[in-house]
């Protein structure tokens, strides 16, 4: 089994950056993508970027279809997960739905953000294979709020000034019972 990777929260600089193109999926960016996968199901999440665990890679893993309270989920049998290099929105619908989404590196802070109803996007997987895979729901939110993390972009970048204000000032409240509280290893900058 591999380590569980601290996750970066917000202001963290890894986040903030675009993350860089992966030239040859190999057997270290396999292991990588994994290592985020188990990273991920330890901090109870649907999705995690690279940035998000301080690699400045276009690594994103997913897995919406999730079953159980949080801090007890496991993934549905049926439904793999996601371990995608380089994700490229490819297509998108003109409608927007609005709903309501959080942040592993912005925990406990929830706001609702417009996205695409449906997207397709490209990718290339853990064995170096191309695929596309077409996303509506959790799965269509959950490719665009990764994909947005690969390109620097946050959540909270949705939202208005005042919105994302009210958040800061809700966050640095509930930080320091985050750090005190949380049961998955996290990073904070100095």
């Amino acid at each position: 089994m591999s380590d569980i990777l601290p996750i970066v929260l917000h202001p963290h600089r890894a986040l903030r950056q675009v993350a860089e193109t992966v030239t040859d999926v190999d057997a270290a960016v396999a292991s990588t993508l994994h290592t985020m996968l188990e990273t991920m199901a330890q901090a109870n999440g649907i999705g995690l970027a690279a940035p998000q665990v301080d690699i400045n890679k276009r690594l994103v893993v997913i897995q919406p279809e999730v079953e159980g309270e949080p801090g007890n989920r496991k993934a549905k049998s049926a439904t793999p997960p996601l371990l995608m290099a380089n994700p490229e929105i490819v297509a998108k619908s003109d409608e927007m739905i609005d709903s309501e989404e959080g942040c592993l590196s912005i925990p406990r802070v929830f706001d609702v953000i417009p996205r695409h109803a449906w997207v397709k996007v490209a990718y290339v997987d853990e064995h170096g294979n191309p695929r596309e895979v077409e996303g509506e729901e959790l799965l269509g939110r959950c490719l665009q709020h990764e994909i947005d993390h690969l390109n620097g972009v946050l959540f909270i970048d949705h939202l208005s000034r005042l919105k994302r204000d009210l958040l800061a000032k809700r966050y640095n409240k509930i930080l320091p019972d985050f750090v005190e509280d949380t049961p998955y290893p996290f990073t904070q900058e100095s």
